[in-house]
């Protein structure tokens, strides 16, 4: 199977092609990446305008040179993948919208994607993983912990109550003066500074209810600056150090607890493993904590390379080969309108977001 895959969720503009050749492990042939940041730094943050114009301009060409890297040709395709949701729905219709034109020209099949599928699969992309196992998705929009059974069989075990964590560190960067994005550039301050100096909450922590919350600890850490203005530049490591410290507190104490479900829920599987997915995985302090608690409870550890981390088309190309081998690359697909919102878990009850656009979460 070769799949050509197209994501334009939000703030990169990629195309890639894979191939799963019989008992052979995949291959991603190729993997065009062009990112948006220079556009949106100015902002400190994505404008979905900006997002969607330039996904426009770019997109044809990363096509182009996805298909010239990988040395297949359209005719050699046998399906088209696109993110159809969830996302900013300005960039999610140029993409979808490039892909029903190829898919049509070409007479391939199109397969509409969830762009969490696509991080929830990565894993059996790179690291051949079997079913089930953990899932911890923490990015700019979603913060989760999915237990992932099948091709299309998610069970959402918790999720953030406000903000997302990617969105706290964008944030926590932005009131420190910090450059967009927020994550490498809180996390670059932070090996500097001094994570004892402020005690910020761990929100959620010991609680009983599985789920994450960021936004008090956002606010604490605006508190604290505002309390100490102006800020040195040693200020502001500390700070990062310090809000960095709880992060990693918080999301160990959560994962703690859904390792332990996992050992209860399915006791059959001999060697269980957590997937971290997402821009948020490549923060080191976080993975140094998930990794540490995985060797206790006698879970494998896997977190995919960056770059498959973070939006790229390979994992969107790789979603279509599942779903093409498991007969599930959907009917229709045609007349599939892009989704803003699009929860994995369609069944669980949504805690973020359930208002006219329905559950982001």
């Amino acid at each position: 199977m070769r799949v050509l895959g197209i994501e334009t969720s939000c703030d990169e503009t990629a195309a890639s092609v894979v191939v799963l050749d019989g008992c052979s492990a995949p291959e991603i042939l190729s993997n065009i990446v062009l990112s948006q940041i220079e556009e949106h730094a100015a902002f400190g943050g994505v404008v979905p305008e900006i997002a969607a114009r330039a996904h426009v301009e770019a997109l044809d060409g990363i096509v182009e040179a996805a298909l010239a890297d990988s040395a297949v040709s359209l005719d050699e395709v046998d399906a088209v993948a696109a993110t159809a949701g969830p996302g900013l729905v300005g960039g999610l219709i140029v993409g979808l919208m490039t892909a029903k034109a190829i898919a049509a020209a070409a007479n391939k099949p199109l397969i509409a994607i969830n762009h969490l599928e696509g991080h929830a699969l990565t894993a059996r992309l790179t690291d051949g993983l079997e079913f089930p196992y953990l899932l911890l998705l923490v990015s700019g929009g979603h913060t989760q912990i999915v237990a992932v059974r099948g091709v299309g069989d998610y069970q959402r075990w918790a999720t953030t109550i406000d903000d997302a964590l990617g969105e706290a560190f964008d944030k926590t960067a932005k009131m420190l003066g910090l450059p967009y994005p927020g994550g490498p550039n809180v996390e670059k301050a932070a090996a500097s500074g001094d994570a004892g100096r402020f005690a910020f909450p761990r929100p959620m922590k010991g609680s009983a209810q599985p789920d994450f919350s960021f936004s008090g600890l956002k606010t604490a850490v605006r508190q604290a600056a505002t309390a100490i203005a102006p800020l040195s530049d040693q200020d502001v490591a500390d700070i990062c150090a310090s809000f960095q410290a709880a992060v990693a507190d918080a999301l160990g104490d959560r994962v703690d607890r859904a390792l332990a479900r996992f050992r209860e829920e399915f006791p059959d599987k001999a060697s269980p493993a957590l997937v971290v997915a997402g821009g948020v995985a490549a923060n080191r302090t976080i993975k140094g904590t998930l990794e540490a608690l995985c060797s206790e409870a006698g879970f494998a550890f896997v977190a995919p390379p960056q770059k498959l981390c973070t939006d790229n088309a390979a994992m969107i190309a790789w979603a279509g080969i599942e779903r093409l081998r498991a007969g599930m690359a959907g009917e229709n697909a045609a007349d599939f309108v892009p989704r803003s919102r699009w929860p994995l878990d369609s069944v669980s009850a949504p805690l973020v977001g359930s208002g006219r656009r329905g559950a982001k979460a």
